[in-house]
């Protein structure tokens, strides 16, 4: 699971003629150098506390722009706050049904993952977002604190 760094996200753009405000590098570099999964909001927070100037519009324009650019991806999950993955690999997600933490994984291929059941369809698949729920282990301890007998 190999993901470009910020340098190599950074020197793609500016090949390919992106303008690069210090917001958007900021911006960018937050979501190359985390390996957490951040909201919009998420980010603004931390990113503000180095650049105060920035506003929230600018953190939502220039994560679409990311996001159309293919450097970052857009998770959503149904709860009204997309997510946000500056890792820009071929990977699959656990995502914890209590708390909603993102965590990457390693997955299978694209094409070891293609059928005849899928060809069937007629369909040109470009890419595939393979997804895990389940509760992670600090949410498992708290259950088990708090005496859930399931989880015993």
């Amino acid at each position: 699971m190999q993901r470009s760094s910020f340098t190599e996200s950074l020197a793609d753009l500016k090949s390919r003629g992106v303008r690069l405000t210090p917001q958007r590098q900021m911006i960018l570099r937050y979501l190359k150098e985390t390996h957490e999964h951040p909201t919009a909001e998420q980010i603004f927070h931390q990113v503000s506390l180095e650049f105060s100037g920035i506003s929230m519009a600018t953190v939502y324009n220039t994560l679409h722009r990311l996001k159309e650019l293919g450097v970052i991806r857009e998770l959503s999950y149904g709860d009204m706050s997309s997510r946000y993955d500056g890792n820009d690999s071929e990977h699959a997600h656990l995502v914890c049904e209590t708390c909603g933490k993102v965590v990457d994984v390693p997955c299978p291929p694209k094409a070891t993952l293609e059928s005849p059941e899928l060809d069937a369809y007629g369909y040109a698949v470009g890419s595939y977002r393979l997804e895990f729920y389940g509760i992670c282990p600090k949410c498992q301890a708290e259950e088990i604190a708090k005496g859930n007998p399931e989880l015993n």
